[in-house]
């Protein structure tokens, strides 16, 4: 193999772990708003849950990213949460027709994904 079919193929498996991670984040939040419904959840911990979500979505696809590229895990890791947050920022952007909403949570949020797929990576 070449290095230009070695570089796709990792593209290609990244793509497949940021996949996952949406499945797993879609999973989660349907089993997140089955809670809400049942139990009537505060706002705070359903807040707070879904901070847990992303990090554990975000963690996964990172580990396993980490595991398939050997080296520089942590970076591997890195690119994932980044990739993460832009998709989930531009779904936001296209639902809400902007950025209307850009305060804290924008990058804090971004910090997470980041942070998430970054430790995945590193512990893989």
């Amino acid at each position: 193999m070449d290095k230009k079919e070695i570089r796709s193929s990792n593209i290609l498996f990244l793509l497949k772990c940021l996949l996952f991670s949406y499945i797993l984040t879609g999973g989660f939040l349907l089993l997140l708003a089955l809670f809400l419904y049942k139990f009537q959840l505060s706002e705070k911990v359903v807040s707070i849950a879904i901070i847990g979500i992303y990090v554990v979505a975000v963690f996964f696809a990172g580990f396993m990213t980490g595991k398939r590229m050997g080296s520089k895990k942590f970076l591997w890791g890195l690119a994932v949460g980044l990739a993460y947050f832009a998709v989930m920022a531009l779904v936001s952007f296209a639902a809400n027709h902007g950025f209307k909403d850009l305060g804290t949570h924008f990058f804090t949020t971004l910090a997470i994904c980041a942070a998430g797929g970054m430790l995945g990576g590193m512990l893989s």
